[in-house]
């Protein structure tokens, strides 16, 4: 399994654009440059009173199938 790591910063209200539907991806830069995109979805279980905020490992399949994200820090 292949895994990116990313830090993400997003606040309570621009979640809410996610949750409401009027975005459904959330794109960002992974630590090595890469510009990495997923569903703002998978993202749920790391929404806290002041958002989103942290490092996340994001594990893909040798297709670039999506497996799990785990917050690291």
């Amino acid at each position: 399994m292949q895994q990116i790591i990313v830090d993400i910063r997003i606040s309570p209200d621009e979640y809410l654009r996610y949750y409401r539907g009027e975005a459904g991806a959330v794109s960002c830069r992974a630590r090595d440059g890469r510009r990495v995109r997923f569903p703002a979805a998978l993202l749920r279980p790391y929404v806290g009173r002041d958002g989103i905020y942290g490092s996340f490992s994001i594990s893909y399949d040798s297709a670039g199938k999506f497996q799990r994200i785990d917050k690291i820090a």
